[in-house]
């Protein structure tokens, strides 16, 4: 993994800088909070966000800051921790690579299977001790009660003692964790259990099973957790797979580099320069970003757009890092390299995404920062109400029976205690134990896994948890039209002299030659209209374009202005009424009308068409159908926008024309004081002020820098109805992160107070330790795990 780091521009002028930590030993929400407030206090650090899944904290910083002081910071403070510099530093001096992330969760989950290996093999010894208590039969030794102290001493220092260590580190930190409470409850039982061994005096139960129990309950649980969390952040380690590790370098002046090159050298993909010359076999992945410069194949780029029939490539046509090239070889000149290519910046996308939070998860991450210590404190007082107030108020309400060895007979959670003592000391533990801040700290994070997970795979990027929340409150939905509802390829119908001395061929060649200094759509398409009439392109200079109104160049001494009627008026050119006329009936035709002017005289018209998007319309009726308004924004004229917005039944007042780029931006400023909350749907590059004002920015890939930089939510697909894609999975994602949250808080509401003993009185009931642990654990994992049906429940696109 590579540091992430990325400088931007804050609004006051200043340089902001994000670094990227990978943190180690959190196990619940509140270790989030501490491993935040400990980064944030940090001097000149502005924000940090700690994602609990996958160990990663962003950080960011108003000045540069040394990353190693922040990991050393939250080292000492009980999280071990490093900078993501660290390991590319150590890739570009050569040497061996850092473990990848994938493998350390595979140690790790090997680490846990064997400790709930060694716990469950407790287990079964402890519980076999006790088949007499059942009428079954008796096990020698294994009955003894010398044996389940030893066991219990055997699962304490083996399996227990990372537990125990972990919780009392915080603990001394001033940083509990759900270790402290597990550690807390746990000592307390077998200490009890000790004291009631060595002084039988006393009157008090051994009960050595429950720290044995305790212990396997939440390492099982843990395990599972882990293989969960494995599951959610598959998605992730399947697009890091994808980044080829080597390139074949060949000469760029080879006569056929793709078949017969000279002897290719590879090197790490990572040390590709731009410009240079690879070549790529059949079966192999793209090394870099580049240009297919010889040869001709298919490539498979399911990883980028979610699409999985193959693509062909020619001389000429652009490919990915990472995708696969499946029947030919070629040659291709680098134009991206390392973290600039599109498959890095898709990483980095989805790296982010699962680290920005929800607003939700605000209201968890407050109670997490307190629980611990609420959680002891509770238990304190449920120790102190039980022995002083509630058991001499109810006591002589409850039988209470015990064995001639102290153990509780019944198997069922029914209170079963000698001394007043031991029942309030288990309603206690009970309570530090069943508390579980995980299942918060876990709730949102896995479903922003998840669900960033699939729209990964059916190339639908979504930033992060806060998008989520945005999208699922959206009111409306504003579209541009050039490239985003229609194809973007709009073809020249009409070419309309005004001047008897000025044909068509004339008119067109000027058009083509001035629109030759831009890219815009109209542009490319009078170019291409030049083309198949072999008109040539003359020469120009002086090239100026203004973006929404229109281009002018000097052609053979002469100035040549190109645009709308509005940038023809600016110039100061008039235009006469039978002009305004022939543009009228032409833009009643649904056709875009582009003003030719040479020396200040209009000379002719230019008439373009692009058609709709075959998607088009399903997706309009489908967002009509999910209940969100419509509108078109376009800088062209109304007539125009109104041809294109009929088929779609958009009504006029969802239809916004003749706005430029900075009224796009104004437009729907407009709308959010009304109290809408917006989505802008373009296509990355002449929209990016408006995607950046808009609520949610929705970007088709075209133009994949911009597209990425700019908006919140990235098409790769570039397929109009993934629109509609996304706002389902960012609702269902959404959806899923309140579900799991309100589980986690109703757990712990009605949890705590079960265990704190509230259906004794009545009922005679209580929760065991251990019944209280496996609990907690089930909770832990099933929060993890109702994050994984997403995958299951949220159904495949039926576009």
């Amino acid at each position: 993994m590579q540091l992430t780091s990325k400088d931007t521009i804050a609004p006051s002028g200043l340089t902001h800088e994000t670094l990227t930590l990978d943190v180690k030993g959190m196990k619940c929400a509140g270790c989030v909070k501490a491993v935040e407030n400990q980064l944030t206090q940090h001097p000149g650090v502005i924000s940090a966000t700690v994602n609990l899944v996958t160990e990663v904290a962003t950080v960011e910083c108003e000045t540069r800051i040394d990353p190693t002081t922040l990991a050393n910071t939250l080292t000492q403070a009980g999280f071990p921790t490093e900078p993501r510099i660290h390991s590319q530093a150590v890739a570009s001096l050569g040497e061996v690579a850092p473990v990848d992330p994938a493998e350390q969760q595979r140690r790790h989950t090997h680490q846990l299977l064997r400790q709930v290996a060694i716990a469950a093999t407790l287990l079964v010894l402890s519980v076999t001790g006790h088949l007499k208590h059942f009428g079954w039969f008796t096990v020698p030794v294994l009955s003894n009660i010398w044996f389940h102290g030893g066991l219990a001493t055997l699962t304490l220092i083996g399996p227990g003692r990372p537990v125990i260590v972990d919780g009392w580190r915080g603990l001394r930190r001033n940083v509990p964790n759900m270790n402290t409470l597990i550690g807390l409850g746990t000592l307390t039982a077998y200490l009890a259990s000790v004291v009631a061994l060595l002084f039988p005096t006393l009157g008090w139960e051994c009960f050595f099973d429950e720290p044995v129990m305790l212990l396997g309950f939440i390492l099982l649980g843990r395990t599972l957790e882990q293989h969960a969390r494995s599951r959610a952040t598959s998605a992730l380690t399947s697009l890091v797979a994808l980044k080829p590790t080597l390139a074949r370098l060949i000469a760029s002046d080879s006569n056929d580099p793709a078949i017969a090159p000279s002897r290719p050298t590879e090197i790490p993909a990572e040390q590709v320069t731009v410009g240079q010359w690879l070549q790529v076999l059949p079966g192999e992945k793209v090394p870099v970003d580049g240009e297919v410069v010889a040869g001709q194949t298919t490539v498979n780029e399911s990883m980028l757009t979610g699409e999985s029939m193959p693509v062909l490539k020619q001389p000429g046509d652009l490919v990915a890092a990472g995708s696969l090239n499946q029947s030919g070889a070629i040659a291709l000149k680098a134009t991206r390299t390392g973290k600039n290519t599109t498959l890095a910046k898709i990483i980095k996308l989805v790296e982010d995404a699962q680290a920005r939070k929800a607003p939700i998860q605000r209201i968890a991450d407050v109670v997490a920062g307190y629980f611990t210590y609420g959680v002891m404190a509770i238990a304190l007082f449920t120790f102190l109400f039980w022995y002083f107030v509630g058991i001499p108020l109810w006591g002589s309400d409850w039988a209470i029976s015990s064995g001639h060895d102290g153990m509780m007979h019944n198997p069922a959670m029914v209170a079963m205690h000698p001394t007043p003592l031991l029942l309030s000391l288990k309603l206690a533990i009970a309570v530090l134990v069943i508390a579980c801040p995980c299942a918060l700290g876990l709730a949102t994070p896995t479903a922003i896994l998840v669900g960033s997970g699939i729209g990964a795979e059916r190339g639908l990027l979504i930033r992060g948890g806060d998008v989520l929340e945005k999208v699922h409150n959206l009111h409306t939905v504003i579209f541009d039209k050039t490239g985003t509802l229609t194809t973007g390829h709009p073809v020249v119908t009409d070419c309309v002299p005004l001047l008897e001395s000025v044909s068509a061929a004339d008119l067109l060649q000027l058009a083509a030659t001035v629109e030759s200094g831009t890219r815009h759509p109209l542009a490319l398409a009078i170019q291409h209209q030049a083309q198949q009439q072999h008109l040539a392109v003359l020469k120009a200079q002086d090239f100026y374009t203004e973006p929404g109104f229109g281009v002018s160049a000097c052609v053979s001494g002469q100035l040549v202005v190109l645009g709308t009627e509005a940038w023809l008026n600016q110039q100061g050119m008039h235009l006469s009424a039978e002009t305004l006329a022939q543009a009228q009936e032409l833009a009643a035709a649904g056709k875009t009308v582009v003003y030719v002017a040479q020396n200040g005289v209009v000379i002719g018209l230019l008439a373009l068409q692009d058609t709709l998007r075959p998607d088009a319309e399903t997706t309009v009726a489908r967002l009509h159908q999910m209940g969100l308004r419509v509108m078109l924004l376009t800088g062209d004229q109304a007539a125009v926008a109104e041809a294109i917005a009929r088929p779609l039944g958009l009504s006029q007042e969802n239809i916004l024309a003749n706005v430029q780029p900075d009224g796009k931006v104004a437009a729907i400023r407009q709308l959010q004081q009304q109290g809408q909350r917006v989505a802008m749907v373009g296509d990355g590059i002449n929209d990016a002020p408006a995607l950046a004002q808009a609520d949610v920015g929705i970007s088709m890939h075209s133009g994949t820098d911009v597209a990425i930089d700019t908006a919140e939510i990235v098409l790769m697909r570039d397929r109009l109805v993934d629109v509609v894609e996304s706002i389902r999975l960012s609702s269902a994602t959404f959806n899923k992160i309140r579900q799991n949250l309100f589980w986690a808080f109703a757990y712990n509401v009605v949890g705590i107070p079960v265990a704190a003993g509230a259906l004794l009185p009545l009922f005679g009931i209580i929760l065991s330790p251990a019944t209280a642990g496996a609990l907690m654990a089930f909770s832990s994992v099933s929060v993890v795990t109702s994050s994984l049906f997403l995958r299951r429940t949220y159904p495949a696109s039926g576009f």
